[in-house]
């Protein structure tokens, strides 16, 4: 089993610039592949960003792509989402989540059915 736990969310303007962590504790971290998505009030969680286990991997839903980067540093055990230009529809709880897999899958995963491992969420508030 692994832990994760979110961090870095916060209160920014339209257009700043916030960096999201997921440190994760447990089983050795590069046997994840690894995932963020973010859930708006009233709305369903949605996939926003995903990495394979080795990191050579990554997908982006549409709305962030080119705002958005994502890696991670195994050593570390932690995976960065680094989110720029940052728009009021940004505004959601963003989760971080694990997935084991084997050590020749380079799969990156999009649904939340994929994952197994969810961290408690970090809240990213965009004002206008």
């Amino acid at each position: 089993q692994v832990q994760l736990v979110e961090s870095g969310g916060g209160l920014v303007q339209a257009g700043g610039s916030l960096r999201l962590s997921c440190a994760a504790s447990g089983r050795p971290f590069s046997n994840y592949a690894m995932g963020w998505f973010r859930q708006a009030p009233g709305k369903e969680r949605e996939f926003v960003a995903a990495i394979s286990r080795s990191g050579g991997n990554t997908q982006f839903t549409d709305s962030v792509k080119g705002r958005f980067a994502l890696s991670r540093d195994n050593a570390k055990n932690t995976v960065y989402l680094e989110m720029n230009s940052l728009k009021p529809e940004d505004t959601a709880l963003y989760y971080c989540a694990a997935q084991p897999v084997h050590s020749y899958d380079s799969t990156v995963y999009r649904s939340t059915y994929d994952y197994i491992y969810w961290g408690q969420g970090t809240q990213v508030t965009v004002s206008s």
